[in-house]
């Protein structure tokens, strides 16, 4: 039985708990939140602390880590030096320096760390790359998620961008189905953002896009806004396009960028080819509480059966190295070379 910490009690976290909640090989031993939260009534016998540190004195086997992401980092770091394996919610830092010593962590003292990459759970999105791997590269990718956020949704969104843009905090996602899907190491990113409201930080925007460049020739443009000025025409938009021809998410829910189970649902793809279309019907695709617990008996599964995850830490490394080096352009002007 793996005792597990939940560290952070917003949506995600207590998804998270949730998952752990129903979870045969997984046994809550505590919930961390610095300030008291209405809980589902699931979770209310299990003990809650205000502090990581006395979370941590409940000496837990797997730390789920679903905190603002400038903590992730140290969180998970000082998580794995007291002896736990590491779940910690994308994105894995807020600088690629970070993020790498987070990895060189795991990998120094033989820890599991699984970034919450929840698309890789998704079997929708599983087949939508391979169908597009079996299409042949080079790619075009075009994808975005664009959010018309208000009342709560757009407090949770300004609460975000105090420490992370939208480019970075959505963008790491598909960039990272990109990265499944080319093997090829990106080479040259740029981006473009504008700040379109008075309510976030002077230095901080709430729509961005980036261009990235592989070393196989495929390119790829993400775009991503939040707030209540943001059009709902075109907002969830994914198509990963090649020479043989072309996959596109075609029968989302659409009905409103607000819903949280829409932005990963895929509904059907239409896969483009020269001799003909082909309809995938994905019928019966799970919710956003499934995907969380698909993620979390992913992670319990690599502890027993000591997975190998040097793929995965490395791609959540790049997907942000991507991402990162995109929000650095928007504030620079410049392109950045990876």
């Amino acid at each position: 039985m793996t005792k597990t910490l939940i560290v952070g009690l917003g949506n995600m976290g207590r998804s998270h708990a949730l998952a752990h909640h129903a979870a045969p090989g997984s046994q809550i031993v505590g919930l961390v939140n610095r300030s008291p939260r209405d809980l589902p009534e699931a979770l209310a016998p299990y003990p809650v602390f205000d502090s990581f540190e006395a979370g941590m004195e409940t000496r837990p086997d797997l730390v789920v880590i679903a905190t603002y992401s400038d903590s992730h980092a140290d969180l998970a770091i000082s998580a794995m030096e007291a002896g736990a394996h590491v779940f910690v919610e994308k994105p894995l830092a807020t600088t690629v320096a970070d993020a790498e010593r987070v990895v060189e962590t795991a990998r120094r003292l033989g820890r599991k760390l699984v970034v919450g990459y929840i698309l890789r759970h998704h079997p929708s999105w599983v087949r939508m790359i391979e169908e597009a791997r079996a299409l042949g590269g080079p790619y075009v990718f075009r994808m975005n998620l664009n959010q018309q956020s208000s009342g709560p949704e757009w407090e949770t969104h300004k609460a975000l961008m105090r420490t992370t843009s939208p480019i970075v905090d959505c963008g790491v996602h598909y960039v990272d189905v990109w990265c499944q899907v080319t093997d090829a190491a990106p080479v040259r990113v740029q981006g473009i953002g504008l700040r379109l409201s008075d309510e976030i930080a002077p230095d901080m925007y709430n729509y961005g896009q980036l261009q990235v460049v592989f070393e196989d020739g495929s390119v790829g443009w993400y775009e991503a806004g939040w707030g209540p000025m943001m059009s709902e025409t075109a907002f969830f938009v994914k198509d990963i396009i090649s020479p043989g021809g072309s996959v596109s998410i075609t029968d989302a829910n659409k009905g409103a960028s607000s819903d949280i189970d829409g932005h990963t649902k895929v509904g059907g793809l239409l896969v483009h080819e020269p001799s003909g279309d082909r309809m995938i019907d994905l019928p019966d695709e799970p919710g956003h509480q499934e995907l969380c617990d698909a993620e979390q008996g992913f992670v319990l599964s690599a502890i027993e059966t000591d997975r190998d995850l040097s793929r995965h830490m490395a791609d959540a490394v790049r997907s942000l190295a991507i991402c990162l080096a995109a929000d650095e352009s928007i504030r620079t002007g410049r392109p950045v070379t990876l």
